[in-house]
């Protein structure tokens, strides 16, 4: 068996997945930058993650074979990055990729000088060039040709790009108003798929922040588009093949409109947010499918993806056994083996399955001879009892497969999304115990990943490492917050507010705004500061949203100015594509038109303000409980408060029909 290198002392499961690689990878440390500066070599940088695919299909092809190997180890120092350990990281190169080829993604290949400055950038590479694209070998040998008779030109390249980069992080603020919220609903509109719901054409990713930024729309303007527009897109996800039939939660996103093939890895930052929309869609609708998918997600993540400790692992793979989808998906013989003749029968009508396959190979466009399992209408109260007998077969019998990867390592920020989810989830569901999960996540990052007022990135083998980005501090306040709305316990409001007021100490820009990581972490070529809401929310969008919210519900209006400041400094990059910056425009929502603040005070006003968040869709509400001698609820908005109200039932009929909120 061939020798580990150095990343089999690494606690990424990505990165331990090439410790037997024959190429001599450094993990990311000054080691490896030392011996590229003393032997004059520059750089080659990958950065992927453990459950993407054509990670794998690049280690296989290249990073496992011994003439690309001996091509990196003589002429360049090779690091491998875990771009979920090391956001930062990758987001500078990434920006980087997307400035230099139109384009971006994993894995992601970028070439640099021993002092970072990076010269070339592309993402998968097949060994061989082919179809016109060319291969890693020729590309190294170039490169490293021109490395030792062009390295003027090479540094020029460097330079022009480290200059490029520098510049596109001064982005210019701008006055936000309220057309821009009418704008990315507008763009939204503009590419909604009225056929098969989702935004553009394939592929298709859930995006739940555009959906949970529709219902707000809905909430304030009564715009009936806005909630067919969710109710479409959540509707077409869960009975399309992104969703898991047999085991619940959703795959990553679709390869086509129709939202049947999936890419299939399941990632808990989607089913986290995901948990939290279809919560929010079912208080809205009482549509009982939107009942059933948060409350099987929630399944599947305390099933599947919960550690013994009660916190969240990162992912689970796509693959297993070499093979994309082999764990999910099933050929007729395998079927007819579990089911029945008559539950085959009604299994191959409800999942449209066929004897040679329901879809085609990506490659060859032919039959693969395995089915996906998608709906393609919702199944009555009756035909769901008796589909649910076949699940449970299906899901016995696919236990006893070789399950996929499991990314075990625990990101702060991914959990803090967590703890959101099932907090707003137990809340408005009535389920205590989905509660009681948020509060054992909670408590387990404040104990192991929380010192003090620091924040660490990633929990693994007894240990938290890693300075956290400005991400976790901004995801875990939202969890934090959340959870004191379900539970009303005073600690973890305080740990919020702790962790916000160093947040604004050591992450702030003085112009506005937040950087990605703190004044005493790690500058990779610049310090960025991010607005984007892609895949999840912006670190920006999402501390912006917490302002606004803590500073109402603690009396500190700095913190709303804070807020405004930061939306203001990025105001240019929102204005000219609100519908990408949809969570920063949740945020300008709750500046330009007002939280709601309720107080209750006296004996059982938890109860009651658990109730009316329960009863009423209120995403702009902060509420407060205290001791008092008689009952009453204090409503205030936009700095004006109201004569108080005696009872919950009329602080619920006050706010449903409030002027300028639309009644669920």
């Amino acid at each position: 068996m061939r020798k580990p290198n150095r990343l089999i002392r690494e606690k990424s499961p990505y990165l331990r997945q090439h410790a037997y690689n024959p190429v001599d990878w450094f993990p990311w440390c000054e080691e490896a930058f030392e011996k590229a500066r003393r032997e004059d070599k520059p750089i080659f940088l990958s950065i992927g993650y453990s459950t993407c695919h054509w990670c794998h299909v690049m280690e296989k092809e290249s990073f496992e074979d011994e003439e690309i190997a001996e091509i990196l180890n003589e002429n360049f120092v090779s690091i491998k990055v875990d771009r979920e350990e090391r956001p930062d990281i990758d987001s500078v190169y990434m920006s980087v990729c997307q400035m230099m080829t139109g384009s971006g993604g994993w894995p992601l290949t970028i070439i640099m000088t021993p002092d970072k400055r990076p010269f070339f950038a592309g993402t998968y590479f097949p060994k061989e060039g082919r179809f016109g694209r060319p291969g890693l070998k020729e590309i190294l040998i170039s490169i490293a040709k021109a490395w030792r008779e062009n390295r003027k030109k090479i540094l020029e390249v460097a330079e022009k790009v480290a200059s490029l980069l520098k510049d596109e992080a001064e982005s210019s603020g701008g006055d936000l108003g309220e057309d821009l919220i009418h704008r990315a609903f507008g763009e939204l509109f503009g590419s909604f798929d009225r056929e098969y719901g989702g935004f553009g054409p394939a592929p298709k990713f859930p995006v739940p922040h555009n959906l949970m930024f529709l219902m707000r729309y809905y909430r304030r303007t009564g715009n009936k588009e806005a909630l067919e527009m969710v109710k479409k897109t959540l509707t077409s996800m869960r009975l399309g093949g992104i969703w898991d039939h047999v085991g619940f939660g959703f795959h990553r996103y679709s390869t086509d409109r129709y939202w049947k093939l999936p890419h299939f890895e399941k990632m808990l930052y989607d089913n986290a947010l995901l948990l939290y929309t279809y919560t929010e869609a079912f208080q809205i609708t009482q549509e009982a499918l939107f009942r059933r998918t948060a409350e099987e997600i929630a399944e599947y993540l305390v099933r599947d993806m919960m550690s013994p400790e009660g916190a969240f692992y990162s992912a689970e793979d796509a693959d297993s056994e070499g093979e994309e989808g082999k764990f999910y998906t099933w050929t007729m013989d395998e079927l007819k083996k579990v089911l029945s003749e008559e539950e085959l029968r009604l299994a191959a009508e409800v999942f449209s399955l066929e004897e040679e396959g329901n879809y085609l190979e990506e490659a060859t466009g032919e039959r693969t001879g395995r089915n996906i399992l998608y709906m393609k209408e919702i199944p009555t109260e009756d035909l769901w009892e008796r589909l649910e007998n076949i699940r449970e077969k299906l899901f016995r019998e696919r236990e006893r497969r070789v399950r996929p990867l499991k990314d075990d390592k625990i990101l702060t920020d991914w959990n803090g999304l967590a703890v959101a989810g099932f907090s707003r989830a137990g809340l408005i569901l009535g389920r205590r115990d989905l509660v009681e999960v948020a509060k054992r996540c909670a408590n387990f990052l404040l104990e192991t990943s929380v010192n003090g007022d620091r924040v660490f990135h990633r929990y693994k083998d007894g240990q938290a490492e890693i300075e956290g980005f400005l991400e976790d501090y901004a995801y875990l306040i939202w969890g934090l917050t959340e959870l004191f709305f379900a539970t009303f316990e005073r600690k973890y409001l305080e740990k919020a507010v702790e962790l916000t007021d160093h947040v604004l100490k050591h992450f702030r820009d003085e112009k506005g705004g937040f950087f990605k990581t703190p004044d005493y972490g790690e500058e990779v070529l610049i310090r960025k500061r991010e607005v984007y809401d892609g895949a999840t929310p912006s670190g920006n969008s999402v501390m912006a949203f917490n302002l606004i919210r803590l500073g109402r519900l603690t009396g500190r209006e700095e913190l709303v100015r804070e807020a405004e400041k930061t939306l203001e400094s990025f105001g240019e990059e929102i204005g000219l594509l609100p519908s990408a910056h949809t969570f920063s425009v949740i945020a300008l929502d709750l500046i330009l038109n007002g939280t709601l603040e309720v107080r209750g005070e006296g004996e059982g006003v938890v109860e009651d303000l658990l109730r009316l968040q329960r009863e009423v869709f209120l995403p702009e509400g902060v509420f407060l409980a205290s001791d008092g001698k008689d009952k009453r609820f204090h409503i205030c908005r936009n700095y004006v408060c109201e004569e108080p109200a005696g009872s919950v039932e009329e602080v619920i009929r006050r706010v449903r029909t409030s002027s300028g909120r639309h009644p669920r």
